[in-house]
């Protein structure tokens, strides 16, 4: 514990964002740039290096937290790097986009506010970088075992550089043109830019990984023929079936699903189109859903400048501070959170029909109406109580030239033959079956990740490609392996 008062004398201060005003003219991370390093020590020391850290806890890769804090804390960022990498495969992904469950278990979060690990971790990991602190890892010998993972997300890559660095020779086989999965066309640039996600292809390349893009199994190879060419398979495809919502309506043009309209501007920024076909310039926006990938779709459509934009989240508007009998410390709370997307909407007065920021909380999609052409025009809406009943009186239109829907995913797309083509069994909501070693039902075949936990984290998902290459390892070895399982298939985040 290097300062022993540090959470008594520095007050929490978190990574400065740009002004809103500035930020939504370009696609870059919506940060100052290097505005972290000089406030990250005196953050670092206000951890409290607990005697039982709970932040440990909550979060599935069992993070180092205190340890690396200390090291931060005394700028000794060679070894903070090497704690930090020692559970995490992938940190500047995780200290980006992870909603920091860590945080809502950090013992200070008991009465003041929680250590800025996010921070902290994010900085470690740039600065690693910068410092030449993360040279490819090859291993010292091959195995003369072959593995296969299909998915380049952050499960598939986490699986897939695990297993190269203990000797296996494996593809990673992407059906889209580019490596990365959801973290290439999902998360918008200002969240995360694209060159963090190279960086890390480019090691993995060093390192002896191969990639395979453009290539669908199921679609361009068959699911069977994979298996037959391979030692082992890990599926890793993700959740990508999107939920609808069917409302009369529906079938008007200008409804879309959030999953077609995000890659499209995240190709613009690859410099793929010069313009997004689905593009919110000068359109009323209104999307469906209160999640992150809703809020991706309102920064997506500020900064498109569409003439307004407005998110409905079928929940109440939740509080400030976490409700102790409800959702306990160190449960991850559901609490009234600014991101970014929202504080951009709040301050450029995006949204004129919302609550607060750019939401519309209890609120429920009625119907959609159209014009001549077949075009929607408007969303009808109606205030709902906590158990989404609709309110008496509450019915209320928005124009919408746009609707964007962003209602999760119940599991792996079915429609691409892979499930089918290897006979996999599925469980009754729709993910992959798999036993305790995160095997399937057919012998050599593996399945991590949202294709077979259901949609979560980036941390859920990098976990799963650690603990899901230990268990390919162990089949591949015989039954033993010296790579590390964070968690189980069955292991579920800290509830009350």
């Amino acid at each position: 514990m290097a300062d022993p008062k540090g959470f008594l004398t520095t007050p929490r201060e978190e990574w400065p964002r740009r002004p809103a005003g500035e930020r939504v003219r370009d696609w870059n991370e919506v940060y100052v740039p290097g505005a972290l390093l000089p406030i990250v020590g005196g953050q670092a020391d206000r951890c409290m290096d607990c005697g039982v850290p709970f932040c440990h806890e909550a979060c599935p890769l069992g993070n180092l937290i205190p340890e690396w804090n200390d090291l931060v804390s005394r700028s000794d960022w060679r070894a903070a790097s090497e704690r930090l990498h020692a559970t995490n495969n992938f940190p500047e992904f995780t200290g980006r986009l992870c909603p920091a469950p860590c945080e809502a278990g950090c013992v200070l979060a008991i009465n003041q506010p929680a250590v800025t690990i996010k921070n902290v971790e994010c900085a470690i990991a740039d600065r690693a970088w910068e410092e030449g602190f993360t040279p490819p890892r090859p291993p010292d010998r091959l195995s003369g075992r072959t593995v296969a993972v299909i998915g380049s997300g952050p499960t598939g890559l986490a699986a897939a550089q695990q297993l190269t660095r203990a000797g296996h020779t494996v593809a990673v086989y992407e059906r889209d043109d580019r490596i990365g999965g959801l973290l290439r066309y999902g998360i918008p640039e200002f969240k995360m830019e694209k060159r963090h996600l190279e960086r890390r292809t480019d090691q993995m390349r060093a390192e002896g990984t191969r990639f395979r893009t453009s290539t669908g199994v199921g679609r361009d190879v068959g699911a069977a023929e994979l298996r037959a060419r391979y030692d082992a398979v890990v599926i890793a495809t993700g959740a990508t079936a999107w939920r609808e919502l069917p409302m009369p309506g529906r079938e008007l043009a200008g409804i879309h699903q959030a999953m077609e309209y995000l890659p499209l501007a995240n190709r613009v920024c690859e410099g793929d189109l010069e313009s997004s076909p689905l593009s919110a310039a000068g359109k009323h926006v209104v999307i469906v859903g209160g999640g992150d990938t809703g809020a991706d779709c309102l920064g997506t459509a500020v900064r498109e400048r569409a003439a307004s934009v407005t998110q409905l989240d079928i929940y109440a508007q939740p509080g400030a501070e976490r409700d102790e009998e409800a959702e306990p410390w160190p449960t991850y709370p559901r609490l009234y959170r600014l991101s970014a997307a929202h504080e951009e909407a709040r301050d450029l007065r995006s949204a004129p029909a919302a609550d607060a920021d750019a939401r519309l909380f209890a609120a429920s999609t009625l119907r959609f109406t159209g014009d001549a052409e077949g075009h929607v025009r408007s969303l009808h809406l109606v205030g709902v109580d906590a158990g989404r009943r609709p309110l008496p009186g509450t019915e209320r239109s928005l124009p919408a030239d746009l609707v964007l829907l962003a209602l999760g995913f119940s599991g792996p797309d079915r429609e691409d033959g892979l499930v089918d083509g290897l006979g996999l069994e599925m469980e009754p909501r729709g993910t992959i079956a798999r036993d305790r070693d995160f095997a399937t039902n057919v012998p050599g075949v593996f399945a991590a990740g949202d294709a077979a936990r259901g949609q979560s984290l980036v941390v859920w998902a990098i976990a799963e490609g650690r603990a899901v290459a230990a268990a390919v390892d162990r089949h591949l070895s015989g039954g033993s392996t010296r790579l590390p399982a964070p968690v189980g298939p069955y292991d579920r985040p800290m509830t009350a």
